[in-house]
């Protein structure tokens, strides 16, 4: 991608011509950096989707020659009562029943199982396909911060995806298996829902789990602020409390394996936007001397 020539045409602000100070000269401008029109950088941008989508489309037909796996031993692996992580927290499972109540319900379980697969696969591909395409117009300081942010991004994303598959998942499906209004109604999930939960919880969170970076960008923008942050403190205190309530069995160990985790990374939030603002605090006062 060709950045539209504007920041090479950057010349010193008046005022500091002739003053005898040191004039502000912008950093060196990339060498890639030439005019390029409008409908140029929409085509680069639009083969930069294609070739991020089609990353997806081949992770997907991967995924399909292992769906008899991936459906055994991930999806269904914490339905069955030797399902390792139960052993880890101490949990004599219960196995439960699942039923298919429609015609299509196998087949779009199955096809929805392949495409989500394959969305994670394959968004590292996309996600690099546009990062090749933002790359040739940023500056050297502007590419390490993305990359930065990038790394991050993904590791807590991955995280969050681990953290919802093994921990939210397997105490919130035998919180729900266990759980009866009375002995006369039994519990049997239908395969779709089942998936759809699945996918949900351990998604969801790995979304989650992107607070730390999205607050880096709030902080950059000067919309999330420390002091801001601590003042909510209490209030993100209680609704991780809420949510370790209602996604675990009513015990006070299950509610803090998955409390405890969302409030360091509120704490780490914390940390990220004070980092950011001293930064900022360094860099305009560096700018006024």
């Amino acid at each position: 991608m060709k950045r539209f020539g504007l920041r090479s045409a950057q010349k010193t602000p008046p005022g500091l011509q002739g003053d005898g100070a040191a004039p502000s000269v912008p950093p060196a401008a990339p060498a890639e950096m030439a005019e390029m029109s409008f409908l140029d950088h929409l085509e680069e941008l639009r083969w930069a989707l294609i070739r991020g989508l089609g990353g997806v489309l081949v992770a997907t037909i991967v995924a399909v020659f292992f769906r008899e796996w991936i459906i055994e031993n991930i999806l269904l692996g914490p339905k069955k009562a030797d399902f390792f992580m139960y052993r880890v927290f101490g949990i004599e499972a219960r196995e439960f029943v699942l039923q298919n109540r429609t015609i299509t319900g196998q087949f779009f379980a199955d096809i929805g199982t392949i495409f989500a697969v394959g969305v994670v696969l394959g968004s590292p591909i996309f996600v690099y396909s546009l990062w090749k395409f933002v790359e040739p117009g940023l500056y050297p300081h502007e590419k390490q911060g993305m990359r930065f942010a990038a790394f991050f991004a993904t590791f807590f994303f991955m995280l969050g995806i681990a953290f919802g598959y093994l921990v939210i998942t397997p105490l919130a499906l035998q919180f729900f298996a266990s759980y009866q209004i009375s002995p006369e109604i039994e519990n049997e999930f239908d395969i779709t829902k089942y998936f759809s939960m699945i996918t949900f919880w351990s998604l969801g969170v790995g979304i989650l789990f992107e607070l730390p970076v999205v607050i880096y960008f709030l902080a950059k923008l000067g919309i999330a602020t420390p002091a801001a942050l601590r003042r909510f403190r209490k209030y993100a205190l209680i609704v991780t409390l809420v949510l370790g309530a209602i996604f675990t069995p009513p015990d006070p160990i299950s509610q803090v394996l998955v409390a405890m985790p969302l409030m360091l990374l509120y704490e780490l939030s914390i940390y990220i936007a004070a980092v950011v603002e001293r930064r900022q605090a360094r860099a305009l006062k560096a700018a006024l001397e």
